[in-house]
């Protein structure tokens, strides 16, 4: 583990530098334009290139080598960042082209999310991979306790691109551990590397099959969508409701990062009493309850109390969410599972911070945050029985039991599509129980490629079940037999006690007259 050591300690510096550039961006923002919608526009461009991007981006992490993907965005973000500053520096910034390199930046970020994120699993064993998670999210709200405040004093004493500057320079400690780092090599499939857009599909039937990553999806647009509105408004709410400067708004960030550390410190021990689905809701309890104090913070002891609160509850929820996310999916669609949960996070986070933009331009800063607060409430009480999956317990590696398709015609890899039949033949007592077991077959069969599922029953010999499902092509029937886990075994195996004999497999092709 010293790899993850090392990175860890270099990303707490790389996110020093992101946390004093979008604190800056933020107050720089105030200066330039002080309607509230161009301002929570900061907010917007910093999430919406996540929302856009993350799945192709997704896919692109399972199909490239990592490493020196992360190491070429890693790059071009600090060339970007170096840009910016020096035009800064040079008093030529407005509102419209801070916009445009928060995006292009952000860009960056969106293309390496789901990469940096995937790698993970790589730098440590399986049964430390929750607390490695927790480390990650401890990191970062170091930084974030750090970087803001640092920003608002260099702000003060340098000019306001100083904290552009060593953004910039705070990514060469990542740079040098990616270059030094060696990844492991994937195993060889003998089959040919998936293609952009239909590994894009493939991600995307992936996450709408499995429950529960879609679990934790539907959880996360519960949480994110309000949670938005205290970051998108927090530099107005500095400089108008507080009546403070940069440092007063630097100090507000780094107060949120000292309650996020907090609530790192303090989750383990919640895990053990309140389990995952208590924390997501005891996170949303806490956030609506900063959101309040928000909306009432006439003086900066009120602002500080709020960021406290927001910190400890975000953490909370962040980490549950996360965890959540990386135990359901396997490797070789980590990448795309985990790109599937940055849209949903930051496209909540960039409509709730429009939304809520909106709401304040209208009808007030005090009025947008108790709106906010009523919200997640609500949404927290009608997602709480959607129950989010923490644990390790299903084994997701590949279990490379099927046996090879038996043909004797020779098959180009695009040729399809593919019809998989497969006969049963039960007994009457067992009828039911096979059934409820092909259903969760279903499930499985979509989410590891077939388009099309059905079950038939033989109307002269009821005891015949017959199983059909549709796949696109012979190449992607091949790539499903490498996609079973050990699971799906499990649950095929369970059948297999309950009928007569071994299940009959047939394959055939799309075949049309000459």
């Amino acid at each position: 583990m010293p790899v993850f050591r090392y990175l860890w300690l270099a990303t707490i510096v790389s996110n020093i530098g992101t946390w004093m550039y979008n604190a800056a961006s933020g107050w720089l923002m105030t200066s330039l334009s002080p309607d509230p919608v161009i301002v929570s526009l900061v907010q917007v461009t910093n999430s919406l290139p996540l929302f856009l991007f993350a799945l192709p981006a997704g896919a692109l992490a399972d199909i490239v080598d990592r490493r020196r993907f992360i190491l070429t965005l890693e790059i071009l973000t600090t060339v970007f960042s170096a840009i910016f500053a020096t035009l800064l520096w040079m008093h030529v910034v407005t509102p419209a082209l801070l916009l445009l390199f928060l995006f292009l930046i952000g860009v960056l970020g969106a293309l390496e999310a789901p990469a940096w994120q995937a790698i993970v699993p790589q730098l440590v064993p399986g049964d430390v991979l929750s607390s490695a998670i927790a480390s990650n999210s401890l990191g970062v709200n170091i930084s974030r306790a750090v970087g803001p405040a640092l920003a608002g004093i260099l702000i003060l004493s340098l000019g306001t691109a100083a904290p552009f500057w060593l953004d910039a320079i705070s990514n060469v400690g990542v740079i040098a551990v990616i270059l030094w780092w060696r990844s492991p090599a994937k195993s060889r499939t003998g089959l040919p590397a998936e293609r952009l857009a239909g590994a894009i599909r493939t991600g995307l039937r992936y996450a709408r099959h499995n429950r529960n990553l879609r679990v934790t999806l539907i959880r996360s647009a519960a949480f994110f969508l309000f949670a938005s509105a205290y970051w998108a408004l927090l530099p107005l709410l500095s400089r108008t409701q507080l009546r403070g400067g940069p440092t007063l708004y630097g100090i507000l960030l780094g107060t949120i990062g000292i309650g996020a550390i907090g609530g790192a410190m303090m989750l383990p021990r919640l895990q053990a009493s309140l389990r995952t689905n208590g924390l997501v809701s005891l996170g949303a309890v806490g956030t609506a309850a900063a959101l309040i104090l928000f909306g009432a913070a006439h003086e900066p002891w009120m602002g500080t109390l709020a960021c406290v609160v927001a910190g400890l509850s975000w953490i909370l929820a962040l980490a549950s969410l996360n965890v959540s996310a990386q135990s359901a999916l396997p490797d070789w669609v980590r990448g795309r599972g985990l790109a599937a949960y940055v849209t949903v996070f930051f496209g909540a986070m960039s409509a709730g911070s429009a939304l809520w933009g909106l709401v304040a331009q209208r009808a007030g800063l005090a009025a947008a945050h108790f709106a906010a607060a009523a919200g997640i409430l609500l949404a927290a009480a009608a997602t709480s029985r959607l129950k989010l999956h923490t644990t390790r317990t299903a084994d997701l590696a590949p279990s490379m039991h099927w046996p090879e398709p038996v043909v004797a015609i020779d098959l180009d890899h695009d040729s399809g599509p593919v019809l998989v039949t497969v006969e049963y033949l039960t007994d009457p007592e067992h009828r039911e129980a096979v059934l409820r077991a092909l259903g969760r077959i279903a499930r499985e069969r979509k989410r590891d490629g077939a388009y099309r599922w059905g079950l038939f029953q033989d109307a002269s010999r009821p005891e015949r079940l017959l199983e059909t499902f549709l796949v696109d092509s012979w190449l992607e029937h091949l790539r499903q037999h490498q996609r079973v886990t050990n699971a799906d075994r499990l649950v095929q195996e369970q059948i297999r006690k309950l009928l007569r004999e071994e299940p009959l497999v047939t394959h055939f092709i799309a075949s049309e007259p000459e």
